[in-house]
């Protein structure tokens, strides 16, 4: 089916209700917009991340460790090292 929405002085977009429902797009939600040779496209940040997840290896000291862990090991690596050099 085909919408007509209009781009405000802004550069604003409002995306048809129909379509937001359908894609399952949640207010305030990030997205992606990708240019392409004959327009854009619009993509949920949070769907791009489900599609590459578990596509990147795990260093071998992190191997086997939970993932709350994890973040929190990256967590205290970060502040260590931006505020204790």
């Amino acid at each position: 089916m085909t919408y007509t929405a209009t781009i405000t002085s802004k550069r604003q977009l409002t995306i048809p209700v129909e379509i937001f429902k359908k894609i399952g797009f949640k207010k305030g939600e990030k997205v992606l917009v990708e240019e392409q040779e004959d327009g854009v496209k619009i993509i949920s940040t949070l769907s791009r991340l489900r599609k590459l997840a578990g596509s990147l290896k795990l260093a071998k000291k992190y191997k086997g460790m939970d993932l709350d862990k994890l973040i929190d090991v990256a967590r205290e690596k970060y502040y260590r090292e931006k505020f204790l050099r």
